[in-house]
């Protein structure tokens, strides 16, 4: 396809992390960019998540005095994932990640800083990087600017309805909207960017039966499509099984309960004050526990870990502040709060504070008790169970383009994201490490934008593209 025959060089669908992300590496080298979102603004799962991005070996961790690098954050993740089918992208992105990091920061002005107060599950250290208020909103409302001084136009309320295909080359988008219109965008590449298919009930159906009868809580775009249209042009998939949940959203207020409540000491109660298990396996790998036997949990801690949290995490102290964390006096006053029995609720405090103590074991097998035993007073928060966002799609390579079956590539199209096959495992929630979403997303973005740019003559600012081009 010729220059004289299209629009733009490339069009980005979907402005969550991932889409900005693909937006600012594609522009930085001169490239035209359409961006183009569904809904009335540009978020995705990014803007209802932390906004955390785990990098191993960043300037950042080392100046907290914080050893780490690529091969223990791949292997940190492996761990935690076990064995599946995309870990070529796990060992890329690992390698990928300081340098992302400190690229956002530092030629984009995206205010992200490393979390020494906590791990989160799947990591060995602390190498999560996050906006200071640790939102998701934040981290998107920072790389909107930055593709604004680059001169991207976030289009919203314009939802891309397929593929133009040319030849076999993915040429182009068709949209189709009430309030965009119908029209033909014509490009170079095309980003796939849509997130996964959290919220499309029938995907959910066929690949996570589990899941199926989950809350959902991310973002109400992700419905699978680019996923399909991916598909229909032979795209592999990967991991289709996985998923990343959250064991405790707290109910009715909706915001998740910051799983350092959790990791801090505290324990999950299901109705009956029983336990439901060992919690360290994760907020996403414990949804499940807490489904199989209940619609809702409340989460126990005390409140020194409440006081931690809150002067950490503005999200949490918001939730305090609205009452959605409830104060008890004593084990009984707490059994009153949830309604059960106050023998339950006292065996499981008593056995934490055992454990806690003594650096032994409790009932379910948990060891770690950072902040020793809870204490009086205590702290519940009623939550349920949640999806958050699928951890399967499309196979890519390190250029992020979309692989067909007969492992070769679709011509002018990539994917990045909840698109493509996630870091997590090959089914189920408990492969999910804090941050897989976003290193996939904003990793292969910036891999995406920068490669999906590149022409003859174009500086192509990325380390390590494609001499071939798209």
């Amino acid at each position: 396809m010729s220059v004289e025959n299209t629009d733009v060089d490339v069009v980005v669908v979907g402005a969550g992390g991932g889409g900005l992300t693909a937006a600012i590496a594609a522009a930085e080298t001169g490239a035209s960019v359409a961006l183009l979102e569904k809904l009335d603004r540009p978020g995705g799962n990014t803007f209802v998540s932390t906004g955390s991005i785990p990098a191993g070996g960043t300037r950042y961790q080392r100046a907290a005095g914080i050893e780490d690098d690529a091969e223990r954050m791949t292997a940190d993740l492996l761990r935690q994932s076990g064995d599946h089918e995309a870990e070529h992208l796990v060992r890329f992105l690992a390698e990928e990640s300081a340098g992302l990091v400190e690229w956002l920061v530092e030629r984009h002005d995206v205010d992200l800083r490393i979390i020494t107060d906590y791990k989160h599950v799947g990591h060995s250290v602390q190498r999560l990087h996050a906006p200071p208020d640790r939102r998701g909103e934040s981290l998107i409302r920072d790389l909107s600017a930055a593709a604004r001084r680059l001169d991207v136009e976030i289009v919203v309320g314009n939802p891309v309805a397929g593929l133009l295909v040319e030849d076999g080359r993915v040429s182009g988008v068709r949209v189709a909207g009430e309030r965009s219109g119908s029209y033909e965008l014509r490009s170079h590449a095309v980003v796939l960017a849509g997130n996964g298919f959290g919220n499309n009930q029938q995907m959910i159906d066929r690949w996570l039966p589990e899941a199926s009868a989950a809350q959902y809580f991310g973002a109400d775009g992700s419905t699978g499509e680019n996923i399909t249209w991916a598909t229909d042009l032979g795209a592999r998939l990967l991991n289709m099984g996985a998923y990343q949940g959250y064991a405790a959203v707290a109910y009715p207020h909706g915001s998740i309960v910051s799983w350092t409540s959790v990791e801090k000491g505290g324990f999950l109660l299901a109705p009956d004050g029983h336990r439901m298990g060992d919690e360290s396996v994760g907020y996403s790998g414990f949804a499940s526990e807490v489904a199989k036997v209940a619609e809702e949990s409340w989460v126990v801690f005390d409140t020194r870990i409440r006081d931690f949290i809150a002067g950490n995490e503005p999200e949490f102290a918001e939730l305090v502040t609205i009452g959605g964390v409830k104060e008890a006096t004593s084990a009984t006053a707490l059994a009153e709060i949830i309604g059960c029995s106050a023998t339950a609720v006292e065996a499981a405090i008593t056995d934490q504070q055992r454990a806690a103590a003594s650096g032994t074991a409790d009932a379910t097998g948990r060891r770690d008790f950072p902040m020793g035993p809870l204490k009086e007073p205590y702290c519940a928060v009623r939550s349920v169970p949640a999806l958050f966002h699928t951890q399967g799609g499309v196979d890519v390579d390190r250029y992020a383009r979309v692989i067909r079956q007969d492992g070769t590539t679709v011509p002018g199209l990539h994917a990045v994201g909840g698109v493509t096959g996630g870091l997590s495992g090959r089914s189920g929630g408990r492969g999910y490490s804090s941050g897989n979403g976003l290193l996939s997303a904003v990793g292969l973005g910036r891999v995406a934008g920068s490669t999906a740019a590149r022409r003859p003559g174009r500086p192509a600012p990325h380390a390590d593209r494609d001499p071939d081009g798209p």
